[in-house]
């Protein structure tokens, strides 16, 4: 029998805390909400409002119909590029390291067809 969004959400709000790396009062901090609701949404005795579960979407750096159990995001990203498939299990400083490493690698790259086209 599959799974209601509603049963999903505890598991899957976890493991995206864990797999950023982050303690339940580091999420709280960073979804700006109290401790406390991370540790209750986490056991299933609390429901977000949505606009709590949209800050702590982003604050995961997932979607909400990931947290809700709608899709499998981290599937789809796997599929989508090679070079996406260990980023989520990464913690935020290397996150940040990957982001600024590519975005260095594009702006060289346009320097270079730049130099190309002159």
């Amino acid at each position: 029998m599959e799974n209601k969004p509603e049963e999903d959400f505890p598991t899957r709000l976890k493991k995206s805390r864990e797999i950023r790396g982050l303690s339940q009062a580091s999420l709280a901090k960073k979804a700006d909400v109290p401790p406390s609701a991370v540790s209750h949404f986490e056991a299933g005795e609390r429901k977000p409002s949505f606009e709590t579960l949209r800050r702590l979407a982003e604050a995961l750096e997932v979607t909400i119909d990931f947290l809700l159990g709608r899709i499998d995001e981290t599937e789809g990203l796997m599929d989508a590029d090679p070079l996406y498939r260990g980023f989520q299990e990464m913690n935020d400083e290397d996150r940040k390291f990957m982001q600024d490493f590519m975005e260095m690698l594009r702006k060289r790259r346009g320097d270079n067809q730049s130099e190309e086209e002159q």
